[in-house]
């Protein structure tokens, strides 16, 4: 396993108004993301190497669907837009923190960023661009940047001049590079390739099978409609809380894979197996500038589990992106062993932590702390361990109480 994170290392404003931050000819502007702001922020992304939770598609769809609270931050060298940030502003008790629009769905972040710009980009810049912030929102108490990304389409991540600190979870992905054949032989290609044939063989005997990528709305709600149910079940039998329960959540997610489709490429995609005519695996995938990125999947725990399905969608996409010249498949956050299986690639992703105000100043050694014991826990293979088999026992408990 290569672990690829060390290879890429006033007086204040009314809450509408758009203050501008300048030093020389570097300039930044925070302005609420209202549809004039979120028009300029994707002609902006047209040009510019970003995340996909970047992509104004992901963005419209978050602030439609949860009415999010949301900012739009510039920062201008010579006056041209060099970096453009979309956040949203939430409240967690008696603070305000501005983060990346999506919340906890928001992973392997990175800002749009003009490739010939972002070497030039500085600390005393990002720090501009943290005052554009405190000057059109004094209310908010901190930047709080999860998850994100060191570098993205050959780029360095400009948010690593703020402060930072090592995220508490792993990402795996797998190296594309030589094909799918090649991948296969630094990954038990041998074992893998039994598993599919055995799983291609389930599928015939119980009615055949059909890969889908979902290309209209009403097969991007079928898709997801059921990815929703698979999950709700498997989170409770892990004694997980279910993130995709809230109906926003839901709403954003239908929102973003159908929006998805107008694009000439569509930036998100939803793929899945069926067979004998039930789906029984789905996978939500994001494209980025140099990688497919599996952000979600699901698997119905049914009589046909035994067949594989969520492996059996695993090695179709992971096929499929190496044809489409990707160069990398990313397993997104989260360390499992069906991605082990396959990656080859272990990042540590970064977080940012900017106190606006002394109330945020606080909240910012409080979040430290509790990231650095998350990833302490984590990090610890028997700690770890004991924790899921506690909390999948909890849920069992819970599940055999009796119901009004």
């Amino acid at each position: 396993m290569v672990d690829v994170t060390t290879a890429v290392e006033r007086m204040p404003a009314t809450r509408g108004a758009k203050p501008i931050a300048m030093r020389g000819s570097t300039s930044a502007t925070a302005a609420p993301a209202d549809a004039a702001a979120l028009e300029r922020y994707a002609d902006f992304c047209g040009t510019a190497v970003l995340a996909p939770t970047q992509h104004p598609v992901w963005i419209k769809a978050w602030v439609k669907a949860t009415a999010a609270d949301g900012l739009v931050l510039a920062l201008s060298l010579d006056g041209r837009p060099a970096l453009m940030l979309a956040l949203e502003v939430v409240r967690k008790g008696p603070f305000r923190i501005a983060r990346f629009m999506g919340g906890d769905h928001a992973n392997g972040n990175f800002p749009a960023v003009l490739a010939e710009a972002a070497a030039s980009l500085t600390s005393a810049d990002l720090d501009m661009l943290m005052d554009a912030i405190r000057d059109a929102r004094p209310d908010i108490d901190i930047v709080e940047l999860h998850r994100q990304n060191h570098g993205q389409g050959g780029l360095r991540n400009p948010l690593m001049l703020l402060p930072q600190g090592r995220s508490p979870n792993v990402s795996l992905a797998a190296d594309l590079d030589g094909g799918f054949d090649a991948l296969l032989e630094r990954a038990s290609g041998k074992r893998k390739r039994k598993k599919y044939r055995l799983a291609l063989r389930k599928f015939d005997e119980a009615g055949g099978h059909r890969l889908i990528e979902a290309a209209t709305p009403g097969e991007t709600e079928r898709l997801l409609s059921e990815f929703f149910v698979m999950k709700a079940e498997r989170f409770r039998k892990k004694g997980i809380p279910d993130v995709f329960a809230a109906p926003e959540i839901k709403a954003f997610f239908h929102a973003l894979f159908r929006d998805a489709l107008a694009e000439p490429s569509p930036p998100f995609v939803l793929h899945a197996v069926e067979v004998g005519g039930v789906l029984r695996a789905v996978n939500g995938l994001s494209i980025g500038s140099d990688r497919v990125i599996c952000d979600f999947g699901g698997i119905r725990e049914d009589e046909l589990i035994n067949a594989s399905p969520g492996f059996f969608l695993d090695y179709s996409n992971v096929e499929q992106a190496c044809q489409s010249g990707a160069a990398i498949y990313d397993f997104s956050v989260g360390d499992e062993d069906y991605k082990r299986s396959w990656c080859d690639l272990e990042t540590w992703q970064f977080d940012n932590f900017v106190a606006l105000s002394a109330k945020g100043a606080a909240l910012r050694q409080a979040s430290r702390l509790r990231s650095r014991i998350v990833g302490f826990v984590k990090s610890n293979e028997r700690l770890w361990s004991f924790v899921k088999r506690l909390r999948k026992g909890v849920a069992g408990r819970t599940s055999d109480q009796p119901t009004e």
